[in-house]
Order: C-alpha cells, then structure tokens, then sequence
C-alpha cells in the first residue's frame, strides 16, 4: 500500500475531485509501467511467520535496509514501517501480516522492470539472510493460521483490523495471509481510461488464472487454484468487485468520482493520528456530517487516502491499477506487466482486446470472475474456454510488445518476458495446478518443500 498522502487543502467542491483524476491523464510518450510485489518473509529455521521487533525481525531488516539503500524512512509513533525513496519514486511497504512489499519506481521498459526487481531482491537478501529470514512466493502463505501471523504496527491496520469482520468473512486473510502482483499503467484521456478499464477488468480473470498460485491452506490444499481471488469474493463487497457500471453509457471520472464517495470509509489521518470513521461514507464527510468529525471538511489527502482503500479488480487512481493476479515466484513476476502492457499500450491490441470482450454482458463476466478461483483455465465465458480466451490474450500481447520494439542490450524485445506465461499456456495448466500435482506427489503431501522451492 502506498504511504499516505500529504496535501491537507480542504475540498470545496466534487468538480476538485473530478480534476484530481484528470491531472493523471498524460502524454503517450510520457506513459510509465509501475510494478508492485508482495512476499511473505518467514524464518529460515522452522518456516515461521517474522515478527516485527527483535534482532530479527522486520523492523530490523527495514533498518538494514535503510543503511544499505540510503533511503528516507517511512516512521510511524517511533517504528520504522516503509522506507522510500526520494530519487527514483520507489518504496518498500509493509502489509499488515509483514508481507514486504515493493512499489516500483514508474519506469519506461519492463527491461527496466525486471532490473529493479533484480536489484530490489539482491539488497533484500544481503540483509534478510545473515537474518534468518527468507521470502516466499505464493499467492497466500501455505501453512500458517491467522492466529499465527503478527500485527505490524500501523494505525491503519488496527481499524481496518476491528472493522473487516463485519462486511465479509474473508477480510482479515485477505490482510494478513495473501500476497499479490500489481501493474499500474497510464492513461492519456478520459476515454482512453474508460477503454483501458473495461478491457482489463472484463480480463482480469485471465490475469487470475494466469498467476492462479494459492491451492494451500494451512498445510492443505483448500479447494481453490486462487484462493486470494476467492478471498476477494467475500472481503467487503462495497469496495470491491468487477464494477459492471464501468460498462454502462457515461462512464468517464465523475462516474468513478460517485462510486468513491459512496464507498465506506476506514480512517482519517491527522498528523501521527487515524481516526476510525469506518462505515461511514466519504460523502458523508464531504458534506460535513462525520459522526466523528462534526464539521470537518476533506482535503485532497484524504480523498487520496480514501481512494488507496477501494478495491476493485482494476482501480483507478492517477493511473490504472490491475489487481488480478496472485504473488508469484520472482521469474514470473515481470509477466505482469509485460502481459497488461502488450495488450493496452499498443493502439492495434487494446483494439483487438476490446473486440474480444465488447460483447460479453455483466452477468458473463462475472460468472468468470466466480468460477476463476475454483476452475482456472477450464471457467467458461459463453461457448468459450478460458483457456482459449487467454491464449488469445497471449498472443495480442505478445504482438504489441514487438511493435512497441523496446530492446535490450542483447537486442531481445520485451516479449522475453512472456516466456513464463508461454510456457503455462504450453502446458494446459495453472500453476496452481502444478503445485498441487507436485503436493500430491514428490512432496508427499506436505507444503513444505514450498519454502525452498518456491522462495525468491
């Protein structure tokens, strides 16, 4: 998640929200790719959840790390809790179950991607190794209870902690036990951006089978090939979902900016302090009427904060955000955004992608957003496999790669870095599916061997 935003001028009307959204439009020659990954550290010795504090733990891996990089620590009453870096735009974050995060800085290539990725994971294990601790990368963390994780000490998550409970079954695993993938891509007008939103909502299901990566629950498997695409099904309904009214006739910003005033909110940040206002609507506060604000207005801080709070498949920021996909071993994870990049930076595959999905109705596309997290490739879109559908996809985005034509130093293009996604379409299967072929197999029905396995 990313920090909290800073800029405490108070809103005056919805027309400032609108513009909010509007500044991220850019020129195409300005567009950048931001990656964000998720992976969840564990001690070395005994495959054990890391706490915060101690000589090694979290807190004492964000201090070496600070050392090491030079960058500004993120700090919340005395703890360090991110670390960012004022040069390049990058952080490092933390998840409320630990989960160590990297938000890329934005940048040009996915040459560029896979580089940050390859330097970001080269620092974290000078440090997290004399440490004991080692870094996982699975969708959702595959022997732990929820009992078993610690709390990282942010403001934030106490509240969303308290409040999750009473608006979905599955809030506080989707916290503390799953770990994703996300590309943030741009957009150059408002109908540029509703394009790209529908093209990659309706496909975020491909995106879920694609990366399906969490078959296992504390030690078992639990039924699903995405269980963190599951999860999402039931965290908090209002926040979440395929929001079918992206599709409807007048979608543009202040469609978006409506649905976000009306989304509870969890907290209101003034200086070190959160104020829990959760279950209470932004709009609400817009007016003036906070139960526990009386008479405060917003400022364009809390609208940003407010706005990191909603989660869609696909949200919308300054930039779009593809939400679909399940944390993956370090090899796969430059597949995302070379996948979502293919398909909407390139005018002739958004295109050909927007023919695919143009004619699939709410209830379709929904129905494979449900059976995704159970069936993978094997969901249906009408008469359609998913399978074929993400071939499709596959193909399109392999396409516009090589005709944005970036290329390396060895003269190799982006599409390298489909390599991974080729190589499960070649197989037919999910890499959940594997995993599970391998837990019924040389595994001999324990998730351990995961630990070494699948660790970054």
């Amino acid at each position: 998640m990313a920090r909290d935003q800073i800029d405490m001028t108070p809103l005056a009307s919805r027309d400032e929200l609108v513009e909010w959204f509007e500044a991220g439009s850019k020129p195409r020659e300005q567009f950048r790719i931001g990656t964000e990954h998720e992976k969840t550290p564990f001690t070395l010795q005994g495959h054990r959840p890391v706490p915060y504090q101690g000589d090694r733990g979290i807190r004492a891996l964000l201090d070496g790390m600070k050392l090491l990089l030079g960058w500004e620590p993120i700090m919340e009453r005395g703890n360090i809790i991110g670390l960012y870096d004022v040069t390049g735009g990058g952080a490092i974050s933390l998840e409320p179950g630990g989960q160590f995060e990297l938000s890329g800085a934005p940048v040009e290539t996915v040459h560029q991607t896979c580089s940050e990725l390859m330097a970001h994971l080269a620092q974290v294990r000078e440090i997290a190794t004399p440490l004991g601790i080692g870094f996982l990368g699975l969708g959702m963390t595959p022997s732990w209870s929820r009992s078993d994780i610690p709390v990282m000490p942010k403001g934030r998550y106490k509240i969303m902690t308290n409040y999750m409970p009473k608006v979905g079954q599955y809030g506080l695993d989707m916290m503390y036990r799953t770990c994703t993938v996300q590309t943030n891509l741009d957009f150059s007008s408002e109908s540029d951006m509703v394009k790209k939103l529908r093209v990659s909502v309706a496909l975020q299901p491909v995106a879920t089978a694609l990366f399906a990566n969490s078959p296992f629950t504390e030690g078992k498997p639990n039924g699903y090939l995405s269980f963190r695409s599951e999860i999402w099904r039931d965290t908090d309904n209002a926040r979440s979902g395929m929001i079918p009214w992206a599709f409807e006739d007048g979608m543009g910003f202040e469609r978006w900016v409506d649905y976000a005033l009306d989304v509870p909110m969890y907290f209101v940040k003034r200086g070190e302090d959160y104020i829990d206002v959760s279950g209470s609507s932004f709009r609400k506060f817009f007016d003036g009427n906070n139960e526990k604000m009386p008479g405060e207005r917003p400022t364009l801080s809390d609208w940003a904060n407010h706005l990191s709070t909603i989660f869609p498949e696909v949200r919308l920021k300054r930039y779009l955000e593809m939400r679909g996909a399940d944390g993956a071993p370090w090899g796969r994870l430059p597949a995302l955004p070379a996948f979502w990049v293919g398909l909407l930076y390139d005018d002739v595959s958004l295109d050909a992608a927007w023919d695919l999905v143009k004619g699939w109705s709410a209830d379709e596309r929904q129905t494979l957003r449900d059976d995704v997290t159970t069936l993978g490739f094997k969901a249906k879109i009408g008469n359609r496999y998913l399978f074929e559908v993400a071939k499709d996809c596959l193909a399109l985005a392999h396409a516009g790669l090589r005709r944005r034509n970036h290329v390396d130093q060895s003269g190799r293009d982006e599409t390298r870095y489909l390599e991974p996604l080729d190589r499960i379409i070649a197989s037919g299967q999910t890499p959940a599916e594997e995993l599970l072929a391998k837990f019924n197999g040389v595994w001999r029905g324990s998730v351990e061997p995961a630990y070494d396995q699948y660790a970054f």
